[in-house]
């Protein structure tokens, strides 16, 4: 597949956006907040910075992606849609009994996810896992993975941190998605992590921070993770919580919540907005 840039990317992003609000609508069910807040990185990854083959999921040599927020699925899953993986009609059934597309990635039932995850925390010690046994077996593959900044408050978390560091793994690059909100309100209220750079980086981490709604930041954010080496890269996006829904923008309310018909009207409406936007300009 020919790689996506700049407009093109974000109009496949916007594209992902509406598929996910409008699968977490039909579920009555789903994030929509934090799922919209990380598509932007989402999308240059899968259409531009991984080496993925949807026809051969399981193709050995493919980079490999674990969403370590997992809750977030439905961005997940309308990019891996549209990126070929299955049928985008399938959005349709998320957290449907019928459907393959559970509520939280499902490494056994969904072409192209790499890792079951859910319980939060978990997911980068997998990605970690992963990165290591690359450099052990030879392989040239690299891992990426996606973290929310309310899931850093997880130990776990920083034990993953701790022991990517010690393994040099050059070929691990973490996204944190700095919405600045989770379930509870705001991360500075419910745990304070920053200074996030400064903490990753005494923790021998390289650290480069971004708007994570800019392709072009996020693609060279991406390019320097791959030049680094000797050490993992986190890339800490500032994002806005709900991006592209108005009233769902900077609202902890829709971390967990799905819109009913007439917010999806509104939503819709704002999104297929943006899209023409692009498609225009």
């Amino acid at each position: 597949m020919e790689k996506l840039y700049g407009k093109d990317l974000a109009l496949k992003a916007n594209r992902a956006r509406l598929l996910a609000v409008e699968a977490i609508h039909r579920a009555a069910s789903g994030h929509p907040g934090g799922s919209l807040s990380c598509l932007d990185a989402l999308t240059a990854l899968y259409f531009n910075e991984m080496r993925v083959d949807p026809a051969n999921p399981q193709w050995a040599e493919r980079d490999r992606f674990v969403l370590s927020k997992g809750h977030c699925a439905p961005a997940l899953y309308a990019v891996l849609a549209l990126r070929g993986f299955f049928p985008v009609e399938d959005l349709q059934m998320l957290r449907s009994i019928k459907s393959h597309l559970s509520g939280h990635p499902d490494m056994k039932y969904v072409p192209g996810v790499d890792m079951s995850t859910g319980s939060l925390g978990q997911g980068l010690s997998t990605a970690v896992g992963m990165a290591l046994a690359a450099k052990h077996t030879g392989k040239t593959f690299r891992t990426y993975a996606i973290c929310g900044d309310g899931e850093i408050e997880e130990g776990q978390i920083w034990e993953a941190v701790m022991a990517a560091a010690k393994w040099k793994l050059d070929n691990l690059c973490a996204f944190i998605d700095v919405n600045g909100l989770q379930i509870d309100g705001n991360t500075a209220d419910v745990m304070p992590s920053e200074p996030l750079d400064q903490k990753l980086e005494a923790f021998n981490w390289h650290v480069v921070k971004i708007d994570g709604h800019n392709i072009d930041q996020i693609l060279s954010a991406l390019a320097e993770a791959r030049s680094c080496k000797g050490m993992p890269t986190a890339i800490l996006m500032k994002t806005v919580k709900g991006k592209g829904v108005s009233y769902m923008e900077n609202n902890a309310g829709w971390h967990g919540k799905a819109p009913n018909a007439d917010e999806f009207a509104i939503a819709r409406a704002e999104l297929e907005a943006k899209i023409k936007e692009l498609e225009e300009n």
